[in-house]
């Protein structure tokens, strides 16, 4: 009763093993995870939930997923949700299962030397042909010599031989699995381990990088912030020029990083991520210059930053000074958003509510995106070995069987890639091993 229970549960495991190692699962699963990292895309990540209350409520995602819903199924947090963490353990249970259930199989019987004595036994190749031999068993001695000249690995015997090429072509289905494995590992550890922060940062700036412990991990300075923009006006690259300075260095390292073009130092990766207007230099009458900070306006647009100044000493008749870029000019708009007048940047004064206003300088913000990903040198790692196993899989393998009976040259193969090329190939090797042996 025992042995029967034992012998039930193994048969139900070897099913569930074969089940879960199918490439149709494999593929599913890989399509479910390219489709949930699309919307992880399309929708933000890490936000307070407010954020996708307000948000998707009003609008709804697609039209129908609202904010709470969205909350419940964790797309708010997509690539380290259990149900998205469950789809990549399960893709690499699934390749984990087809290397050991396939191709390590497939491989170590691929380093096995087959020994085929009968000729019958050829014929049941993939690729099969007897051919007149009046030159006996100097063909074979032939065929061993032009296939050692041309890579093959040849193993001869009485009167038959064997022979291989392009065994490491094997190897390269375990390693593709092995590299997605690993891929998939470091993607889980940079989602829960890593660090994400974004600050905007004016020329002249700093910005202090703790580490766990609360000390110093690395100052970034910001020394110039550049916007080139097209003949109409429109922003195409930005630009940043820094400072890094480690915690046990005083040497500052200068370095350079744009849209597209990050920089890494000790793990942390910065990226030239968006722009804004930090502060605008005014002087109102004969006042000194003054440099005040710059606030967003959603309501009047995008991009649209200013500050409201009162225009007489008590703090009445207070206008709202409006920019969309550092170029100016900046809009001036009355309490009953009546546009009072454009003021040029560096230009003259101009008088507005009796006050005269002279904007002087406008200072741009460099938008950063810093992270830290503990996870990248696996992420790297694996998409090495990705690469390496996926060329290797394109070498074809081939088999070669050769045996010698009476005035017949019987050889047959096997070959993985390009069957057909191979079976136009494999007569005209065994004919010049006859012609060449009869000479």
């Amino acid at each position: 009763m025992k042995f029967g229970l034992f012998t039930l549960i193994k048969q139900s495991a070897n099913k569930l093993a074969a089940w879960l190692s199918d490439l149709r699962v494999a593929i599913v699963l890989l399509l479910a995870i390219a489709a949930s990292s699309a919307i992880g895309t399309a929708i933000p990540q890490g936000e307070p939930n407010t954020f996708y209350i307000e948000r998707y409520n009003l609008h709804p995602w697609l039209g129908v997923v609202r904010g709470r819903q969205l909350l419940a199924w964790e797309l708010d947090h997509l690539y380290t949700s259990n149900w998205f963490l469950f789809l990549l353990a399960w893709l690499a249970v699934a390749l984990l299962l087809c290397s050991l259930r396939r191709q390590w199989p497939a491989l170590k019987a691929g380093l096995r030397w087959l020994d085929y004595q009968q000729p019958r036994q050829l014929s049941k190749l993939a690729v099969a042909t007897s051919i007149n031999n009046p030159a006996g068993d100097a063909a074979l001695i032939e065929l061993a010599s032009n296939l050692n000249k041309n890579g093959w690995a040849v193993k001869p015997a009485s009167n038959r031989l064997a022979a291989r090429r392009g065994l490491i072509g094997r190897v390269g289905p375990l390693l593709v699995h092995g590299g997605l494995i690993v891929f998939m590992v470091g993607a889980v550890i940079g989602a829960f381990g890593g660090q994400r922060l974004e600050r905007f940062l004016a020329p002249g700036r700093s910005l202090e990088l703790l580490n766990r412990g609360g000390e110093t991990q690395l100052e970034l300075s910001l020394n110039k912030f550049a916007i080139d923009r097209d003949p109409v006006g429109r922003p195409e690259q930005f630009s940043s020029s820094l400072e890094l300075r480690d915690s046990n260095s005083t040497t500052p390292v200068a370095a350079k990083v744009s849209v597209n073009h990050p920089i890494r130092h000790r793990g942390i990766t910065i990226y030239q991520a968006d722009w804004s207007l930090a502060a605008i230099t005014l002087q109102l009458g004969n006042s000194p210059l003054l440099q005040l900070p710059l606030q967003t306006f959603p309501e009047l647009g995008e991009q649209v930053w200013g500050l409201v100044i009162p225009t007489k000493p008590d703090g009445s008749d207070p206008v709202l000074i409006a920019l969309q870029t550092e170029l100016g000019p900046a809009q001036v708009f009355a309490a009953g958003s009546e546009l009072l007048g454009l003021l040029p940047v560096g230009g003259d004064a101009i008088e507005i509510e009796g006050l005269p206003i002279r904007l002087v300088d406008v200072l741009p913000a460099s938008g950063l995106l810093i992270k830290r990903d503990p996870g990248v040198p696996l992420v790297y790692t694996g998409f090495a070995i990705l690469l390496l196993g996926g060329g290797l899989s394109l070498i074809a393998t081939r088999q070669i069987w050769a045996i010698v009976d009476g005035d017949k040259l019987h050889i047959g193969g096997l070959c993985n890639r390009n069957l057909t090329a191979f079976a136009d190939e494999l007569p005209l090797i065994a004919k010049a091993a006859v012609n060449h042996g009869a000479l």
